[in-house]
């Protein structure tokens, strides 16, 4: 095998658009949050420590342009607004959970290597 069709057959164009949609500052963190239940925009903001609501607002567009995210308008007095992973959403789970396991493995034990 040449090392151009090593290259071809790693480049997926369908994964590396997984990976800027999921991989977009912020949107682990608020796809994170969402799976584990924060539905409302304040939830969102308050499990994302430093994420501005104008990021916020930003990124929630973004999934939602995507499918992942459904924005609910719920007709109560006051209205209440809340966000939904889809089916689409929700079937990130294991991946993030995966990233999530791989980050607590590596991440920190890169940095005390590095000391060591």
């Amino acid at each position: 095998m040449s090392g151009g069709v090593e290259y071809t057959e790693a480049f997926c164009p369908r994964y590396q658009r997984a990976v800027e949609i999921i991989g977009r500052r912020w949107s682990g963190a608020i796809l994170r949050a969402m799976l584990r239940g924060a539905t409302r925009f304040g939830e969102i903001r308050d499990a994302v420590p430093n994420l501005s609501g104008r990021m916020l607002s930003e990124r929630l567009r973004e999934l939602e342009a995507e499918g992942i995210v459904e924005r609910v308008v719920i007709p109560e007095k006051p209205v209440r607004i809340e966000y939904r992973l889809t089916e689409k959403g929700r079937a990130l789970n294991e991946v993030v959970e995966a990233l999530a396991r791989w980050a607590n493995e590596w991440i920190g034990s890169e940095r005390r290597a590095a000391a060591g």
